[in-house]
């Protein structure tokens, strides 16, 4: 089976890689990337990127299973074209399964949005692959990390107390390695989650234990986090991706708890005080 990773060179994409090493021997793995030479590992590697669709198509030729991770580009509008863009280049090339890493909690949205190109995605899957596989992916702890990380934070922030089901990236890997050299998937939608769903008082204990100081959680209105932002120069495209997470999580749609990291991975997810220790040692 020849196996792709369209999103290689990327975080997620080297860790499904690193899983991939272990799980997938009998299997051919193509590591697909705008900047192919930059994937580590001893690889087939092909050019293949979202903004240019002529590449696509022989990036993804030959290809029984195909795993799409969209890129990090805020640009309004930006991911969905480009999600789109590969899956119709995936249909077109004949792939036999398509797995797409989705977001937990996804709904309909506007298009320009950073759910909205989930939500298009997903459709765009549905309607085109011959078999698919969507994986709804659960917040970063990697992420959460970086909000703390710095020496001076003391405070963490939501729109309303809220609670999060927050997941390692290498447990998010372990799932979609396993799953793509397994059957039993074609139409599965799974959800990747850690094993607990925390609210901000209990992650903001969590993380003053793991780096020894105190953090705390605070409930803001969204003007008053807008501003905060603004001061400390974040651009106004970041500053809407912030919101627009922190209003998922007010609307419940990142507590979510389920065991498929466990059924696709064939181990647990590990608990957000073991990852977010390996998170921020990784980014000491």
């Amino acid at each position: 089976m020849k196996i792709g990773v369209s999103g290689a060179n990327g975080h997620l994409g080297q860790a499904v890689l690193a899983e991939l090493s272990v799980r997938a021997r009998g299997h051919d793995v193509v590591a697909i990337s705008r900047t192919p030479e930059k994937v580590a590992g001893e690889w087939e590697t092909r050019v293949g990127d979202y903004d240019r669709a002529e590449t696509l198509a022989t990036a993804y030729a030959g290809l029984d299973r195909l795993l799409l991770i969209p890129t990090v580009d805020l640009t309004p509008g930006a991911r969905s074209r480009q999600n789109a863009a590969a899956i119709e280049a995936a249909s077109a090339a004949a792939v036999g399964h398509v797995v797409f890493l989705s977001a937990a909690g996804t709904a309909k949205a506007e298009d320009a949005s950073v759910h909205g190109s989930y939500w298009r995605g997903e459709q765009a899957l549905i309607e085109q692959a011959a078999a698919w596989t969507i994986l709804r992916m659960n917040y970063y702890t990697e992420s959460f990390a970086m909000e703390v990380a710095a020496p001076q934070t003391n405070q963490i922030f939501g729109l309303v107390e809220n609670k999060v089901a927050f997941i390692s990236r290498n447990d998010i890997a372990a799932a979609a390695a396993g799953m793509l050299i397994s059957d039993g998937h074609d139409g599965a939608i799974y959800n990747l989650t850690g094993p607990q769903s925390l609210t901000g008082a209990e992650r903001a204990a969590i993380a003053s234990q793991v780096l020894g100081r105190e953090i705390r959680f605070q409930t803001a209105p969204e003007a008053a986090l807008r501003a905060g932002f603004a001061q400390f120069g974040y651009p106004d495209v970041v500053i809407d991706a912030v919101i627009a997470i922190q209003q998922k999580f007010a609307r419940g749609g990142n507590d979510i708890v389920t065991g498929d990291v466990e059924a696709l991975s064939g181990r647990p997810a590990r608990s957000f005080a073991e990852t977010l220790g390996e998170a921020l040692q990784a980014q000491s």
